[in-house]
């Protein structure tokens, strides 16, 4: 596929789950990368696999000179820059709100929030000057509804699709679009590494995930990295040239509310206790 072709895109949390098969779909589709992670032996690997239209950049999301670094590596390396994936992600503390640790919190704060917020601000130069761009970040159904994931978690993802309407409303203006996706249950390894996984081991739990996270949505199907990735690259390429200011929900109707075997399910017991009272 030629979708992105000529296109300069740069990538967070590349190194694996959904960040690698974004990646991955936008080298396929004719795209110059930038794969970026703190993960440097993974991130490295994937650009080798990738071949020569791609470059690894070592970037912690959560410090400003490392973002600051990646958008100028991007620049020199490829001259402009007309798409930015914000995806680098962690699940954050879980637990009852008493037990969250301040520290922790601000950690995810970093990782999920202030670091979209220092893509946005280091690319909308470069991409103002072009007089184009497409900002696309990875928010959550969680930052839509509550139930969906812890707490901390949840308000970063919230903020994050908040961020996107307001910037989309100034970069607009400016010919640059900014656009969030708001991923349901995805079979990537954060949920082994929201219960304390290491890496490895928690690459291990993507096949478990498979398994439990079709009875969850109507669509009895596991949500895949690249589910993810073709809704990215969607809104990356010229066909979604008039799309600003959306969180696009792809979720397998996680957050449609009651699947109707349930309705059904319910009203079936409804209908027994009204009988039993006649």
């Amino acid at each position: 596929m030629t979708r992105l072709q000529g296109k300069v895109a740069i990538v967070t949390g590349a190194a694996s789950g959904i960040g690698e098969a974004i990646a991955r779909r936008f080298a396929a589709d004719g795209a110059h990368l930038v794969a970026a992670d703190v993960q440097d032996a993974r991130g490295q690997a994937l650009v080798a696999s990738l071949g020569d239209q791609t470059s690894y950049c070592h970037c912690d999301v959560g410090r400003e000179p490392d973002v600051h670094g990646l958008i100028a590596h991007a620049v020199e390396r490829f001259g402009r820059v007309d798409v930015l994936v914000n995806n680098a992600g962690s699940p954050g503390p879980g637990g009852p709100v008493e037990g969250v640790d301040v520290e922790a919190f601000d950690s995810t704060i970093g990782v999920l929030l202030r670091s979209v917020f220092l893509g946005i601000k280091h690319v909308a130069p470069v991409m103002k000057r072009q007089g184009s761009g497409s900002i696309v970040s990875t928010a959550s159904v969680a930052g839509l509804r509550t139930g969906f994931g812890p707490h901390v978690y949840s308000a970063a993802k919230a903020a994050v699709i908040h961020l996107t309407h307001s910037v989309a409303m100034e970069l607009g203006e400016s010919g640059v679009r900014v656009n969030c996706i708001c991923p349901g249950g995805i079979a990537t390894p954060i949920f082994g590494k929201g219960f304390g996984l290491a890496p490895e081991a928690a690459d291990r739990t993507v096949d478990l995930m498979k398994q439990v996270l079709p009875s969850m949505q109507p669509l009895r199907r596991a949500g895949l990295p690249q589910d993810i990735a073709n809704a990215a690259a969607w809104l990356a390429s010229d066909e979604s040239s008039f799309v600003n200011g959306h969180a696009l929900v792809v979720d397998g109707g996680l957050t449609g509310g009651r699947m109707w075997s349930e309705v059904l399910q319910r009203r079936g017991m409804l209908e027994a206790a009204m009988r039993s009272v006649t």
